[in-house]
C-alpha cells in the first residue's frame, strides 16, 4: 500500500462573491505523477470557509464567469444562509473572537482596515460546513472514478477579501 500527497496551491479567492475552481485537470496530473493504479483519492480542503465537492461540468457561464449550476449553488444557499453584512444577524463571530484575534501580532492582516465587520463571514463558514471539506474518489487502472461531465470543485466562500488557498491530494493505493 503507497500513500501520495501533494498540494495544489495558488488558489486566488475574489473575495467578493464565493470563488469556484475546476481542480479536476490538476487532480488527475497529481495521479499520474503518483505512480498508484488502484485506490481511493482524497482532495481536501484545510480553510474553514472553503468546500470541495463533485458536480456535473456546465457549459454554460454566467457573464460573471460563473458557471449555471455554481450560480445556482450561490442562489439556493443565499436563501438558507443568508450573506453576514450587519451585527446581530449571526452569533460568530463574538466578542472574545475579536478581543483574540485583535490581539495577534499580525492582526492587520486580518483586520487591514481595523474594523470588526471585516470578520463578518459566519455565512461562509457555515456554508462550507454544509457542503463539507473533502471529497473521496475511486481510483481505477490509473483513472480517475468519475463520468465524463464529473468534475471536482473547490470553493472559497469568505467574501471578506481576495486570500490565497490550497487544497491537499492524498491517494492511497497501489
Amino acid at each position: 500500500m503507497a500513500v501520495y500527497k501533494e498540494t495544489i496551491t495558488g488558489l486566488v479567492s475574489k473575495g467578493i462573491s464565493p470563488t469556484y475552481f475546476n481542480l479536476t485537470e490538476k487532480v488527475k496530473a497529481i495521479i499520474e505523477r503518483s505512480g498508484i493504479q488502484n485506490g481511493i483519492v482524497c482532495v481536501i480542503s484545510p480553510h474553514t470557509t472553503c468546500s470541495v465537492f463533485f458536480e456535473e461540468y456546465c457549459h454554460d457561464l454566467m457573464p460573471n464567469g460563473k458557471e449555471f449550476l455554481q450560480q445556482d449553488l450561490d442562489n439556493v444557499l443565499e436563501k438558507i444562509i443568508p450573506d453576514q453584512t450587519k451585527w446581530g444577524q449571526y452569533f460568530y463571530p463574538g466578542t472574545l473572537h475579536f478581543e483574540d484575534v485583535e490581539a495577534w501580532p499580525d492582526y492587520l492582516k486580518w483586520l487591514p482596515s481595523g474594523t470588526r465587520e471585516e470578520l463578518f463571514n459566519c455565512d461562509a463558514h457555515l456554508k462550507a460546513t454544509i457542503l463539507g471539506n473533502s471529497a473521496t474518489f475511486e481510483l481505477d487502472e490509473g483513472e480517475l472514478g468519475v463520468s465524463k461531465t464529473g468534475y471536482i470543485y473547490f470553493v472559497d466562500f469568505d467574501r471578506n477579501r481576495s486570500r490565497t488557498r490550497k487544497c491537499r491530494v492524498v491517494i492511497i493505493g497501489e
